[in-house]
């Protein structure tokens, strides 16, 4: 029997923002959910590779917190939450895959959590459905183990959205007004304009609901976004000049925020790419990219579900969440990343999910034989597709890592040790490998001159990085030349010893 949840008390004088919603039995289940979380975190320790080294964007992050290399250079859009999210292992161990482990599992947990957060919205199944659509794609369980910090955006915007709901049904929902100000306080910590972003429909309903005096959730709200925004806002007046400057500093390093389609190089980062800068490679087949248009579509269809059944609102939020959270991205950016639209695709998991568990069980009980095999069909392709990119995508990936550490290894073997200094191409990841710190003197990363790299090669050692073929800056041209990794290194002969071996 049917059960109605989040209804007031009778002659309670609150006013109710949205309808009861009626749901199943199930709706408070947490068994679905928590295997969806579980094979997740054990997906990611089996399929991705603990042994995964570092990326370059993840050297960044966990240099701020560990002791083993001077931090790296921390540039204008990047923000703190990674960096604390990390500091349990990476502040008194090196290992990387006691890392990647500690992040699976907690990824796990996170998804646990922000699935959670929508009990009493939906039947515990198809929480359960939405949690394995998200982590089985290749892009989340890739990214679920690394210290970046698109997935836990995601898993915030998840929770946020979810309580949000909760406690705009029922003020006095502790737990729901809580989740709110947490699930806003991961977003903000770990990327304060996609928070801002993703959080703009939620404001827009509280605008609406002014008359309604929920001074409550606007507080949990605010709260939220507000830890982490002002953690980003006072770092911008110590290093950057101020907020202003720091976000003409981000719009510089990205391009140029404007507008920017960027769908086609969203497209064409499916087939595994980390980053497509520049994208100007071909799309992927259609049987690699077929999903990315799938997956809106059961969205969109869950919303007709949601609104033939009278409960618009808990599917209409996330999805006008969805669509904020991917505008910049799309729109305003002229490159791209799969994992940028992480946030997107969590959101939109929910109502796909309803849609899918609607196919399902809504024909007549004479069809619904032949209809879970048509979408259990639908589901082992996508997962086949999904397996085969992350498994070129992870191989890939560790290779060009190992390519790095063995770059590192000859740097120590050529007696570049610390404290040493490293500059030109890949230098950040390689540098934390070897325990040296990295300069760059143009780029994105640009933090010295090269009158001060050639003066610190007379206290240290020093090597300037190029890629095959490239030829050295000016100030390393006479600088010894040696090969490790695929790289070239020259080292200053100041310091340079002669190899050993």
């Amino acid at each position: 029997m049917a059960r109605t949840l989040n209804a007031p008390p009778v002659g309670a004088g609150r006013p109710r923002a949205l309808p009861a919603v009626r749901t199943g039995p199930d709706t408070g289940g947490r068994g679905w959910p928590a295997v969806a979380a579980t094979a997740f975190a054990l997906a990611q320790l089996v399929l991705v590779r603990p042994g995964m080294g570092l990326g370059w964007d993840e050297t960044v992050y966990v240099s701020q917190v560990g002791g083993d290399a001077p931090a790296a250079f921390f540039s204008a859009p990047r923000a703190r939450g990674v960096s604390l999210l990390v500091a349990p292992i990476a502040s008194w161990s090196s290992s990387t895959p006691l890392l990647r482990v500690f992040l699976a599992l907690l990824a796990g947990l996170g998804l646990y959590l922000a699935l959670r957060a929508w009990r009493g919205l939906f039947p515990a199944r198809v929480l359960g459905a939405a949690g394995a659509l998200f982590a089985t794609l290749w892009v989340t369980l890739f990214y679920g183990p690394q210290a970046m910090p698109n997935l836990w955006v995601a898993l915030g915007a998840l929770a946020c959205t979810g309580c949000f709901l909760r406690a705009r049904a029922d003020v006095r929902d502790r737990a729901a007004l809580w989740g709110v100000a947490a699930g806003a306080a991961l977003m903000s910590w770990m990327r304060p304009t996609d928070a801002v972003w993703i959080s703009l429909p939620l404001v827009a309903v509280l605008v609406h609901d002014r008359g309604r005096r929920r001074p409550a959730l606007w507080a949990a709200l605010a709260a939220g976004l507000g830890s982490g925004a002002a953690e980003w806002i006072a770092e911008a007046y110590l290093a950057f000049g101020g907020p202003a400057a720091r976000l003409a500093d981000a719009s510089a390093i990205q391009g140029g925020l404007g507008w920017n389609v960027a769908v086609l190089d969203q497209l064409r980062s499916l087939r595994g790419q980390s980053l497509c800068r520049p994208c100007d490679g071909s799309v992927p087949p259609a049987w690699v990219i077929a999903w990315w248009f799938v997956l809106p579509l059961l969205a969109a269809l869950g919303l007709a579900v949601a609104v033939r059944a009278r409960r618009t609102a808990p599917t209409l939020l996330p999805l006008a969440c969805a669509a904020t959270a991917a505008v910049p991205y799309l729109l305003l950016i002229g490159y791209a990343a799969p994992r940028f639209l992480l946030p997107f695709y969590a959101l939109l998991a929910v109502p796909a999910a309803d849609a899918l568990v609607h196919l399902v069980t809504a024909p007549p009980r004479g069809r619904r034989p032949v209809a879970a095999v048509l979408v259990a069909l639908g589901l082992a392709a996508h997962l086949t597709v999904q397996y085969v990119v992350l498994d070129a995508t992870v191989t890939r990936t560790t290779a060009a890592h190992h390519d790095w550490a063995r770059t590192a290894a000859e740097l120590r073997r050529l007696g570049v040790r610390p404290p040493c200094l490293l500059t030109g191409h890949r230098a950040i990841p390689i540098a934390h490998l070897a325990g040296c710190r990295s300069v760059q003197t143009r780029g994105h990363n640009a933090n010295t001159t090269a009158s001060d790299i050639v003066r610190a090669a007379r206290r240290q050692p020093v090597a300037a990085l190029t890629a095959p073929g490239d030829r050295p800056p000016a100030f390393a041209r006479h600088w010894d030349r040696y090969r490790g990794g695929g790289l070239g290194i020259h080292i200053a002969p100041a310091r340079a010893p002669a190899p050993r071996g």
